[in-house]
């Protein structure tokens, strides 16, 4: 399923130059709708870089009548990021026994970005969703954070395994964060981002303007 797509974790993505440009953390809340669901008692998860936050309150203004962004995490300190994706690559190798550390390492990559290289601990990325006005999150064909074993790939943007109710949600959240300047993470959807190493390599941009925080 990876076919053309380019992990995190591509030494390309590593060499990307940052340039920080100091652009403070701002606050999402009060601003954007606002999930808890991995909320920490610092409220770094309800933080992002102002000019990522700018950005999205324009997304949200380009959503058709009766959507709305739905942030569930942006900000992750680096020992948060560590342990996310050591926990994630420690459970790869225990469920595959033949597959080497590197191969879990990259694995691993998919779901959970490698700490050097990571977009949250720059508060360059956001993991969102589509709700109501009401509150109600959409069908986006799997939960925010599923990993690919827990949802047979369909995590994936492009995943052919959801339905078409899906799907046309998954275009609608995509048309008004590409309009915006942001870059998907194509192994999950729910992941945008601005101004990191992999948004400067996905557009061609020469240096990424945020480094980890």
């Amino acid at each position: 399923m990876l076919g053309d797509i380019v992990l995190i974790s591509d030494p390309r993505v590593a060499a990307v130059p940052v340039r920080e440009c100091g652009e403070p953390l701002a606050d999402v809340r009060g601003r954007l709708r606002v999930d808890a669901r991995l909320a920490d008692p610092d409220g770094s998860y309800a933080h992002l870089r102002a000019g990522l936050l700018a950005r999205l309150e324009k997304a949200e203004r380009l959503l058709p009548a009766g959507y709305h962004l739905l942030v569930v995490e942006g900000y992750r300190p680096i020992p948060t990021q560590r342990r996310y994706f050591e926990e994630y690559r420690d459970e790869l190798l225990a469920a595959f026994p033949g597959m080497s550390p590197e191969e879990a390492h990259v694995a691993a990559s998919r779901y959970v970005s490698p700490v050097d290289v990571a977009p949250h601990t720059a508060g360059a990325a956001v993991d969102l969703t589509l709700c109501s006005p009401d509150g109600v999150e959409y069908d986006m064909g799997t939960a925010v954070n599923d990993n690919p074993e827990q949802s047979e790939g369909a995590c994936y943007t492009r995943a052919a395994n959801i339905s078409r109710e899906a799907r046309q949600n998954r275009r609608v959240l995509g048309a008004a964060l590409e309009e915006s300047g942001l870059v998907n993470y194509p192994t999950e959807w729910w992941h945008w981002s601005y101004g990191d190493r992999y948004w400067a390599f996905t557009t061609s941009t020469p240096f990424a303007l945020y480094g980890p925080i």
